[in-house]
């Protein structure tokens, strides 16, 4: 099989190709730029786990970032077991037809325990003191120590939250070329998170984001080279592309404001009950699935939903099966968002009685996805805390703001314009209309 590398340049649209990235340019002008219809929903689990099975979330199970566990009556937001993917991936099938194939799969989502051959991907260390510590997991295990004795620890809080920057996405560039010159594996797949952070915070406004893209075009350019030295077919692509926004709406209010959402308060704060609800909304960007535990209030709910601003879309069930999105983990309702709208997960009324965690970055307790988590209230705050930190004293990392109305940039939605469309460059010129389902089929070929 052809050696191929994958490069996922997370938010890359042709809104934002141009004058700040020369040799995006440059490289595509001599290739091939297709845009891809969206998947619902365009978010990264579920549109990776689509391009690297050919499969819908209907079929893949990845119906977004997240979604209610219904057996253990919680929200759960990015969990990495590759066996939550149904379907079988690239790999698999590729080791099938040819059992010398190789799989590196450095930083796309769902990436531990599956059957790729060398693996990386971001895990904390979590203390018994409550310290959360940078730090990645990979398979081999060994594989980990390496990258990290050569290229240091792996900047993860420069992976998310207000303090992410080029670092994490330059590590993750070095770690899959050092990888190549250790394994030469057939298929490469690369995660570059960098533009995520700066479109969502201020959109795909060129003037403020041009440093940014200067950045990622730098990476990008130092990943194609490489690569084309090793001789690889190379893929550039994205999984959506970032549109302007500016009109949070608070679905879980909208519901506790009608007597359907169940709080309990601890130390004089405030806490989403999703077991105990007669309906909530867990939010993932212009994406909301709507659990209904209570199903004699269903219609209410819809009724209520389709009559809010804001909301383009109300799907049960049976109106799930045409999106190709209704699967035993979508909600009994899934939203899209209008066009520049999106979705919070805030369920409180009085930002006094917000939970603690809603000011600190924590993907993992907050019942939804929460882009705020981009920005700080105050440098000097965070410096003060990282000061205990190092002194060995307990502390909250309590940075974030409560303003939704921060963010600029969001994505999730179908139907939205030619220039916010996640793209694919190749060198076939063949290629025309192109599903996410497509993707698959495209790299599939390449490697052919």
């Amino acid at each position: 099989m052809n050696k191929t590398v994958v490069i996922d340049i997370v938010g890359l649209s042709s809104s934002v190709i141009g004058q700040h990235t020369p040799f995006l340019q440059q490289y595509i002008a001599k290739k091939n730029l297709r845009t891809i219809e969206p998947l619902l929903p365009a978010v990264t689990t579920a549109v990776q786990s689509t391009y690297l099975t050919g499969k819908f979330p209907s079929d893949t199970g990845i119906v977004g970032n997240g979604w209610y566990d219904h057996a253990d009556s919680e929200v759960k937001f990015w969990k990495q077991s590759n066996k939550l993917v149904q379907g079988e991936k690239i790999w698999d099938k590729a080791k099938k037809e040819d059992p010398s194939f190789t799989c590196a799969n450095m930083f796309w989502w769902y990436n531990m325990y599956s059957s790729a051959d060398y693996s990386v991907t971001p895990r904390p260390n979590y203390l018994a003191d409550g310290r959360k510590l940078p730090d990645c997991y990979s398979h081999p295990a060994e594989l980990r120590d390496h990258l990290q004795n050569k290229l240091g620890q792996f900047p993860l809080f420069q992976f998310w939250g207000p303090g992410a920057n080029i670092k994490s996405t330059q590590w993750i560039a070095d770690a899959a070329m050092m990888n190549e010159e250790l394994h030469n594996p057939t298929l490469t797949l690369i995660y570059l998170p960098h533009l995520d952070y700066c479109l969502q915070k201020f959109g795909p406004d060129l003037a403020k984001i041009g440093k940014e893209l200067q950045e990622i075009d730098a990476v990008v350019e130092q990943l194609v080279t490489f690569y084309q030295n090793k001789g690889a077919r190379i893929i550039l692509l994205s999984e959506y592309g970032i549109a302007p926004v500016d009109n949070p709406i608070h679905l879980n209010r909208i519901l506790r404001e009608h007597g359907l959402l169940q709080i309990r308060t601890e130390r004089g704060l405030e806490l989403l009950d999703a077991g105990a609800s007669k309906a909530f909304a867990v939010a993932d960007h212009q994406i909301a699935h709507i659990y209904i535990n209570d199903k004699t209030v269903t219609e209410r709910v819809k009724t209520l939903l389709q009559n809010t601003p804001g909301i383009e879309l109300v799907l049960d069930k049976a109106e799930q099966v045409k999106h190709h999105i209704q699967h035993e983990r979508s909600g009994d309702l899934v939203l899209m968002a209008a066009e520049k709208s999106w979705f919070t997960y805030y369920f409180w009324l009085d930002d006094a009685k917000a939970p603690d965690y809603a000011r600190v970055v924590d993907i993992h307790k907050k019942p939804g996805y929460d882009p705020v988590e981009m920005f700080m209230t105050s440098k000097l705050r965070a410096g003060y805390k990282l000061l205990r930190k190092k002194a060995g004293l307990r502390y909250v990392m309590d940075v974030i703001p409560l303003d939704a109305t921060l963010i600029k940039g969001s994505h999730g939605r179908i139907g939205i314009p030619e220039a916010y469309k996640p793209v694919i460059v190749t060198d076939n010129n063949d290629i025309k209309n192109i599903n996410a389902t497509d993707v698959f089929d495209i790299i599939w070929q390449h490697l052919h």
